[in-house]
């Protein structure tokens, strides 16, 4: 199925059901008074993220959700039935936004997160609310608010622990292919990958993480370039990159070095926030290298790189120095998620909040 993560659609909620402006008439019932009910509430519009459902495609083809409207009050202090309201299900990590004004709607994270898009509008009133002493008989009513109207843009960002970040032919798709469940397609061309493929990795009976292996980038992604500048977006989520240096290319006259960095520029171009995420380097293909080569070939790039964070050796192919590279890997998001889970827990106690904002509530 083609990877679909962008979509545009409107939203119509119903309108409110008119009030009525009947009078009771009845044998041997001689002022009957008015009966008007309400009118009914129109429907509304809901998004609710469903863990089963991968892509936006959708709505990319179905554009407009309208819901019913409200029914009108009768009679016999009859109201009016509320429309129904329609539920959108939509992946999880699909962030939602105002197509016109661009201000945030909705970011579902959570499976069975429910939010409201459109909301109908309100019933009108019947006549037996403008009943009084002195006005005995109305036969005022009230119209139904109409319901809202929204044209929205549905962006997906994949939620993955860990993406993958390279040059096209790096060796990302085999990897996820060695350390998860995932199958994407693998062939020694480049732009191979077509949209982004998520495998589960498990280092234990209890202990996984989750990893995301987007289209290569190549220079210039950040303005459009290539494949890869249209799934950036889905490496924001992400709470480590790694980035995969083919160390033995094809081609004797690439200069890995120079692609390495062509990179790292994008993702500063594309975001400072992705740039500044942790990255790990890791170098693929060294089973390639010769014993005595691969040690000179990757002491000299590490020095024209000019890197000093986390280096990892592996072959992809064969799945050397993959294992401790994903015990490795499992250890970090291990340590997030306790600093966070820690974090939430002091925000919660009270003798925190004392420490932070004084015993009366002041700095």
């Amino acid at each position: 199925m083609k990877f679909i993560d962008e979509a545009k659609i409107e939203v119509i909620a119903g309108d409110g059901g008119a009030g009525s402006a009947s009078m009771r008439r009845e044998k041997f019932i001689e002022f009957g008074g008015p009966d008007g009910g309400d009118g009914g509430r129109g429907g509304s519009v809901y998004a609710i993220a469903d863990r089963n459902i991968n892509t936006l495609i959708d709505y990319r083809y179905s554009k407009t959700h309208l819901a019913k409207n409200g029914e009108p009050g009768r009679g016999a202090d009859c109201y009016g039935r509320a429309g129904d309201d329609i539920e959108l299900r939509m992946p999880v990590g699909t962030i939602i936004t105002d197509f016109e004004t661009g201000d945030l709607i909705a970011d579902l994270t959570k499976h069975g997160e429910r939010l409201c898009l459109a909301e109908g509008g309100v019933g009108g009133w019947g006549n037996i609310h403008f009943k009084s002493s002195t006005n005995r008989a109305p036969r005022q009513k009230t119209n139904g608010k109409p319901g809202v109207r929204r044209k929205l843009k549905l962006e997906l960002k994949v939620l993955a622990d860990v993406g993958l970040l390279g040059m096209p032919n790096a060796g990302k798709s085999t990897l996820i292919t060695a350390v998860s469940n995932a199958r994407p397609k693998i062939a020694d061309y480049p732009f191979t990958t077509l949209h982004p493929n998520l495998g589960v990795v498990r280092v234990g009976s209890e202990r996984s993480f989750v990893i995301a292996d987007i289209p290569g980038l190549i220079e210039g992604a950040a303005e459009g370039a290539g494949l890869g500048h249209r799934f950036l977006r889905h490496l924001q989520r992400t709470g480590v990159l790694l980035h995969l240096v083919d160390v033995a290319p094809f081609d004797e006259n690439v200069d890995i070095v120079a692609d390495a960095k062509a990179i790292v520029n994008e993702l500063r171009k594309y975001d400072e926030a992705l740039y500044q995420k942790p990255r790990w380097l890791v170098l693929n293909k060294v089973d390639m290298l010769q014993p005595e080569e691969r040690q000179k070939v990757i002491k000299d790039f590490l020095k024209r790189f000019k890197w000093d964070g986390p280096v990892f050796e592996i072959s992809a192919l064969n799945g050397e120095g993959c294992d401790r590279l994903c015990y490795a890997i499992q250890d970090y998001l291990d340590g997030l998620r306790k600093a966070r889970d820690l974090e939430e827990e002091r925000a919660e106690d009270p003798r925190f909040l004392d420490e932070q904002y004084g015993k009366d509530g002041l700095v």
